[in-house]
């Protein structure tokens, strides 16, 4: 019975500390203090005292990685509300609907369209778009819901502007390329499942849908003037981030992320003169944009302290490898997820521990594949999660019953878990 304990020991620590945690977040004392919380109590319950683990918070900050991130995450957020404010995404829109004749396609790609710029309740924005283009059809508020909800984040495991996928490149230090080439899938498997638990005949069957709505004009120079900020950012990023590393290795590669956000950024500025000063004045004042960057901060913080108090030699040592990586590649990813119903809460929780593991056990050659593990999981979490924010705002701007609603999300979800499990034994 004592060797039981003792061998929990460490597991009890770390699962009270995420309870914590979770209790911070269902108590809506905020994301970055619940995660503070969190990697302080791991910090006392594995003999850190409290000088030093306000000593290793504070040279959590100062690393160059953190005011990278920082940069990167503020830029995204500044990108993404200028071309809200501006009008520019939904001129977007309108250069593109031209070329949408069918109607599912236009159920599905609006919301997608939007979902390429990262912004906390971002389906709220695309909620409009899928009532307008869904105004003949004969569909239900909850099918409505549930399309807009599902389409808008197809790409959060692939679109480098996503603050989850950025905070991943950081922790793990890997190039984005190398983590997009084994998430990719997640984008067509979510298509897929789309598919088949929403769109397909039987489920949204033909008479539901009014005849293809009348072509617009087609104008290519437009879509391409109302998204160039968008390539910008993404060509840029990952232009600049390529070719740093094959000619300048010495250079950060978050400098040229940094460098195509800017320019972005810049781009909106210069096609919405009406913007102006103002608008830097007004975002730069924003709760939302502070709140992430202190979710940055404590991610940071929390994972030093994690290192610091020695928590993942302690796992490993009493219990061995494999309960400690299965908890933190699978288990915990999902719980963090489900809870918090955001990606960069349970990147920023449980990837540090998993790396920390595996480097525990020598299995640093097998980074990517448990990465692509735990991000399956831990979005599995988020998209499955009731008190998401894309779904709450979704179901109540279409004033559907969330609780039936929810339901139609959980098969598609579990499908999605499976096959991120299918391909972590395809890459191991």
């Amino acid at each position: 019975m004592d060797s039981l304990l003792v061998t929990l020991a460490p597991f009890l620590k770390v699962l009270f500390s995420f309870l914590l945690m979770l209790a911070g977040m269902r108590l809506r004392i905020g994301l970055g203090l619940s995660i503070l919380l969190g990697g302080a109590a791991m910090g006392l319950l594995f003999g850190m005292g409290v000088a030093s683990i306000v000593e290793t918070g504070v040279l959590a900050l100062a690393q160059e990685k953190f005011l990278f991130l920082a940069a990167i995450v503020g830029l995204i957020l500044i990108l993404s509300d200028a071309m809200e404010r501006s009008g520019q995404s939904r001129r977007l829109m309108e250069a593109l609907s031209g070329f949408l004749t069918s109607p599912r396609l236009r159920l599905i790609f609006f919301p997608a369209l939007i979902g390429l710029l990262p912004m906390p309740g971002g389906a709220v924005f695309s909620a409009p778009m899928i009532k307008t283009v869904s105004e003949d059809m004969r569909i239900t508020n909850s099918d409505r819901a549930v399309l807009n909800y599902w389409f808008r984040h197809i790409w959060e495991l692939v679109w480098p502007l996503y603050p989850g996928i950025i905070l991943t490149l950081a922790l793990a230090d890997i190039q984005i390329i190398d983590l997009i080439s084994y998430t990719w899938p997640g984008t067509p498997i979510m298509l897929f499942a789309g598919w088949i638990f929403f769109l397909r005949p039987g489920v949204l069957g033909s008479q539901d849908l009014a005849i293809p709505m009348p072509v617009t004009s087609r104008s290519k120079s437009a879509a391409f003037r109302e998204g160039l900020p968008l390539l910008i950012a993404i060509v840029g990023a990952i232009g600049l981030e390529t070719s740093i590393a094959a000619f300048a290795p010495a250079i950060p590669f978050e400098f040229g992320v940094v460098a195509a956000l800017a320019a972005a950024v810049a781009c909106v500025m210069v096609q919405n003169t009406q913007l102006g000063l103002e608008f830097f004045r007004q975002v730069l004042t924003k709760k939302s944009l502070w709140s992430m960057v202190f979710v940055i901060t404590a991610i940071f913080v929390f994972k030093d302290i994690l290192q610091a108090a020695g928590v993942v030699s302690e796992m490993a040592r009493v219990a061995g490898g494999n309960a400690a990586l299965f908890a933190s590649a699978a288990f915990l990813p999902f719980l963090v997820g489900m809870v918090a119903g955001i990606n960069v809460a349970f990147v920023g929780a449980t990837f540090p521990l998993l790396l920390g593991v595996l480097a525990s056990l020598g299995m640093q050659d097998q980074t990517i594949p448990y990465i692509v593990l735990a991000t399956f999981c831990g979005f599995t979490g988020v998209m499955i999660s009731p008190i998401h924010i894309c779904f709450i705002l979704t179901c109540e701007y279409f004033q559907c019953d969330l609780g039936r609603t929810w339901r139609k999300v959980v098969p598609p979800c579990l499908v999605f878990l499976a096959s991120g499990v299918a391909l972590f034994f395809l890459y191991i």
